[in-house]
């Protein structure tokens, strides 16, 4: 037998090694051409059966480790991402950040923590009314959406947010927001505690609740849950 023989078990490595190769060319180049993170079972699909997607995504990690972009997960995804330390010299060719107004940044954190929520019962957490042009620019923003409609009178309609509110905020899942105790420790609320204060935990689960139906027609004549002191 001479040495460019290769054994059968030899030869079904090398067949081995060689889809896993593929694999990984296949998820780096998808990775690379989508504009959204893709979930781990996006990518798995377009792959050779038999390789462990899992495997393919954690060598493609290592291997972008210590370079200009990194891979990361995001949004429930996996997405190609400037290294933190080279942000700086993309900020002159980058959009200006989009500036939001504190009422935004409130309603934006209040539905982030209790959705699905009302617009009635976001005036009720702040104590003060949430202009309708409040929620529109989150909505255009791609951060919240509609949800449904909540069972009580009026069926108002419920908000939440998206995948694009991670995916900006570089979360990889909802429950990644800082709980208490963390806000706590950024001073974030200090000075704003009262002995009752709770953070609940966030949940953007998708499905409707038991007390949500769906929007059906948004042009019909029910309340949005307007109402409350003043505007803010």
């Amino acid at each position: 037998m001479t040495g460019a023989s290769v054994e059968p078990e030899d030869a079904e490595a090398d067949g081995g090694a060689e889809a896993f190769s593929q694999a990984v060319r296949v998820v780096e180049a998808l990775l690379f051409a989508s504009a959204t993170p893709l979930t781990a079972e996006v990518l798995g699909r377009a792959i050779p059966a038999g390789i462990v997607i899992e495997q393919v995504l954690a060598g493609l990690v290592e291997s972008y480790a210590l370079r200009g972009v990194n891979l990361r997960q995001i949004a429930g995804g996996w997405a190609f991402r400037t290294a933190p330390d080279l942000g700086y010299l993309l900020a002159a060719e980058a959009e200006p950040p989009r500036r939001l107004s504190r009422a935004a940044l409130e309603v934006l954190s209040i539905i982030a923590y209790h959705q699905p929520v009302t617009r009635a019962e976001i005036e009720e957490i702040r104590g003060v009314a949430t202009a309708k042009g409040t929620l529109d620019i989150l909505l255009e923003a791609g951060w919240v959406r509609l949800r449904g409609r909540r069972r009580s009178p009026g069926r108002p309609i419920t908000y939440g947010t998206t995948p694009g509110f991670l995916d900006h905020f570089g979360l990889d899942r909802i429950d990644d927001l800082p709980g208490l105790e963390e806000l706590k420790g950024t001073g974030f609320i200090e000075g704003r505690l009262t002995r009752d204060l709770a953070v609940p935990v966030p949940d953007d689960d998708p499905s409707l609740r038991d007390d949500e139906d769906p929007l059906g027609d948004l042009f019909s004549p029910l309340d949005d849950g307007e109402g409350g002191p003043q505007q803010g």
